[in-house]
């Protein structure tokens, strides 16, 4: 289970998370929707603790500072990240003694199948595709088998039968009680697999929603309810202003009565 309370994180003055709150329970997967500058990523790297912030972050009920609580997380950063000199498979032993994993040689064979990397396994990370240093972050994401797991745009860069690949594994990661938080722009690619859904506008979660049953929202537009809730704010924003503009207005007037 991951539980965020009242997070801040600020750049300078500027509040890129302002007092965040969401949660995402076991064999949920939640999307985390909004414009461009809403604070998305940035809330992504306070939970895979890669950024200072105030608050609190839980994994499964263990503060999000503390390493026994980073062991649980799985991250797939939206910009692919490998080091240069190191092959596919020395990625996947680099993550093994990082997670202190035993066990794990079986799993990988399984991913690098999943994700036909199994030719590349010697390729040199430099020498990857995008689409492949796609592919091997999600990997490391993987195979720890986290119980929380952060993905920041995972289906971009990827060819369609990758992309396929990633949702028949988070559909499957339903039935182990992972916890997915999943920040995207590609809102209909998981309309079938959200359990919840949160809007963020300029640093706040302005509005969410919860899956119910596996029935209800089955054939919702994600981007429709998007541009809807976004609409609703920027409206709500535009009466706040009026609503001040007005009083402005009004004070004037009486000093100038007075």
């Amino acid at each position: 289970m991951l539980t965020v309370q009242n997070v801040i994180k600020k750049y300078g003055k500027t509040a890129a998370n302002d007092n965040v709150c969401l949660e995402v329970g076991a064999g949920e997967i939640a999307l985390l929707v909004g414009p461009n500058g809403a604070g998305k990523t940035t809330l992504i790297n306070c939970i895979a603790g890669l950024m200072r912030y105030k608050g609190d972050i839980y994994i499964c009920d263990i503060s999000n500072k503390l390493n026994n609580a980073k062991k649980m997380i799985g991250y797939v950063p939206k910009i692919p990240s490998v080091y240069d000199l190191l092959t596919v498979y020395e990625h996947i032993e680099f993550i093994a003694r990082a997670y202190e994993l035993n066990d794990y040689k079986d799993y990988a064979k399984e991913l690098l199948d999943c994700f036909n990397l199994a030719d590349k396994k010697n390729t040199l990370g430099r020498d990857l595709s995008i689409g492949m240093q796609k592919k091997l972050n999600i990997i490391c994401a993987l195979l720890s088998k986290p119980n929380v797991l952060l993905m920041d745009e995972p289906l971009i860069s990827l060819d369609p039968q990758a992309a396929i690949e990633v949702k028949n594994v988070l559909d499957s990661l339903k039935q182990t009680d992972t916890s997915v938080l999943i920040c995207t722009h590609l809102l209909n690619d998981f309309k079938e697999l959200w359990d919840r859904i949160y809007f963020m506008i300029e640093g706040k979660v302005v509005a969410s929603k919860v899956r119910t049953s596996k029935t209800k929202y089955k054939t919702l537009n994600l981007e429709d309810l998007f541009l809807d809730v976004t609409g609703q704010y920027i409206l709500q924003c535009a009466d706040s202003l009026l609503v001040n503009d007005n009083d402005d207005k009004t004070e004037n007037n009486m000093q100038t009565t007075d």
